[in-house]
């Protein structure tokens, strides 16, 4: 049953959604872009799942998640026998939703996250796709694969994840290699407090060397909603956008 909250959140969601989508086409036209080329994810972390389901009504078929046990409880709400419509198998040609896991991961989570996720952004060490990919083939999946691309000062920034350029060609040939992997492309957060267009150029030369060696891998995961536009000039093709969405929450950025 629709209550007046949820008319009233929907139309909140509507129109930013609206507004976020013009940015991106907006963008695009700047950079001489398809805005076709680009998708939007919603990053819902914090957020009821209330609200992916109303995103979902309203088109966005992407959704992101940064922390396991909460898009794994999300998950399973949207999977009750009133939400069938959101509930295919993951990765079934038919899923209106495709999930990303985009925050930092622990091996130790990696049975989990492969329950509910298609793609996993994050994958920024050996042993890690290591663990996702034995996750993923015992569960009988594939779950496309990212490397996160670091591109912090290491002397001012620590602790945020993510391979150096330097290495992000030797890491995706291990990502290649692992069974229940599917290397799909490169994802990077721009440095905090500082102008994102030198980083988001340094990670498309660095996706342009990963695709060099492996032409089908073809996401650039860069953006969020206070640098978006510099990330489509830069070639992104997956935007991670979440406070221009969903509202701003204390301590939550993107």
């Amino acid at each position: 049953m629709t209550t007046e909250h949820d008319d009233r959140r929907r139309r909140e969601l509507a129109a930013n959604l609206a507004r976020v989508r013009a940015r991106i086409e907006a963008a695009a036209r700047v950079a001489g872009r398809d805005p076709a080329e680009l998708t939007l994810i919603a990053v819902t972390k914090t957020y009821p799942a209330s609200d992916i389901a109303l995103l979902a009504e309203l088109g966005v078929t992407d959704i992101g998640e940064n922390r396991d046990h909460e898009a794994a409880a999300k998950y399973v709400e949207l999977c009750s026998p009133s939400s069938t419509e959101l509930c295919s198998p993951p990765s079934a040609a038919t899923a209106p939703l495709r999930w990303h896991f985009i925050g930092q991961l622990q091996r130790r989570k990696c049975r989990s996250v492969v329950t509910y996720a298609d793609v996993v952004q994050s994958v920024d060490r050996p042993e890690l796709a290591s663990a996702l990919g034995a996750a993923a083939a015992n569960a009988g999946r594939v779950v496309d694969a990212l490397v996160q691309v670091s591109l912090d000062d290491p002397a001012t920034v620590t602790g945020r994840g993510g391979v150096d350029p330097a290495g992000a060609l030797l890491l995706a040939e291990r990502v290649d290699a692992t069974p229940g992997l599917r290397l799909a492309g490169v994802m990077a957060v721009a440095p905090p407090g500082a102008d994102p267009g030198p980083a988001f150029r340094r990670l498309a030369e660095t996706s342009a060397q990963v695709r060099a060696a492996f032409p089908g891998a073809t996401v650039v995961s860069a953006g969020m909603s206070g640098d978006l536009e510099s990330a489509v000039e830069n070639g992104a093709t997956h935007l991670r956008v979440g406070t221009a969405l969903l509202g701003r929450r204390e301590g939550v950025v993107g």
